[in-house]
């Protein structure tokens, strides 16, 4: 007999010898592949959720519901872990053709968006610091960095260390926004935003305190109390790194001497002056 309404055949009630058997269990669907990728993923839950101290072989497993010793067919260790993380920030990021008419616009460009990428993570900034960029997957980068600076003309000593102190810069600058996020986490229970809700009450305290300063004891203190601390991490990073890029401008050929003679260091090979 067949259901009208539906056109399909009725369920017929089950057999006498069927009624004793335990209810077939329903297929599960299948896990999902462990893989690197994932692997890395479920890695930066445990980082934004607990912090790099938080971070261990052990935790990332349970975020993915594996056994220790299932990662390890992927990953090596957690340094190898740390560096395959490090290695995710700069996925899909190119620099663009050296130009040396831009070079400094483009130095730019390349330190805002490393400084996003490491806030991107919770403690990304001590991941970095703690890695050196001479990987097979990252050399490519260095190579496009230190080839805005030669194109620029920078001497070649000068052009060595420009990409380092632009990496330190923006480690540093994000180290010190990640320790008044997890500041701020104390305070309101959400590290998810990196507001710093105290410090505005506090950059206005610091501000007062140093315009009350004894003037004959102070008087560059309080000349500046005014300005020494704003509430704009944006602005003080851009400050920051005009400061590097004039410094670094300041060794190309055609630069003014300040001390009246042509520019450039005036070395052969491009050596550094000695520091007094």
């Amino acid at each position: 007999m067949s259901d009208a309404a539906a056109g399909t055949p009725a369920s017929p009630p089950p057999s006498p010898w069927e009624r004793e058997r335990p209810v077939r269990a329903r297929a599960t669907p299948a896990r999902e592949p462990l893989s690197r990728e994932r692997i890395v993923e479920a890695a930066f839950t445990v980082l934004d959720r607990s912090g790099l101290d938080g971070l261990s072989m052990r935790q990332v497993a349970a975020e993915l519901g594996v056994t220790v010793s299932a990662l390890y067919a992927y990953v090596s260790s957690k340094d190898d872990l740390l560096e395959l993380m490090y290695t995710r920030l700069f996925d899909g990021f190119t620099m663009p053709e050296p130009d040396p008419e831009r070079w400094r616009e483009q130095v730019r460009d390349y330190a805002r968006v490393g400084r996003r990428r490491l806030l991107s993570h919770r403690d990304m900034a001590r991941i970095s610091m703690a890695h050196v960029p001479f990987t097979a997957e990252l050399l490519p980068h260095v190579e496009s960095l230190l080839a805005v600076f030669r194109t620029a003309g920078l001497p070649d000593r000068i052009a060595a260390e420009a990409g380092d102190l632009i990496s330190t810069y923006i480690d540093g600058f994000v180290l010190e926004e990640g320790m008044w996020q997890d500041r701020a986490a104390q305070h309101t229970g959400d590290g998810s935003s990196l507001a710093r809700p105290d410090w505005r009450e506090m950059a206005d305290d610091m501000q007062n305190y140093f315009a009350s300063l004894p003037e004959a004891d102070f008087p560059h203190l309080r000349a500046l109390s005014g300005v020494m601390v704003t509430d704009s991490s944006d602005e003080r990073f851009d400050i920051g790194l005009e400061i590097i890029l004039r410094g670094l401008a300041s060794y190309l050929p055609d630069a003014a001497d300040p001390a009246g003679g042509t520019g450039g260091t005036g070395r052969q090979g491009g050596e550094a002056p000695a520091a007094d």
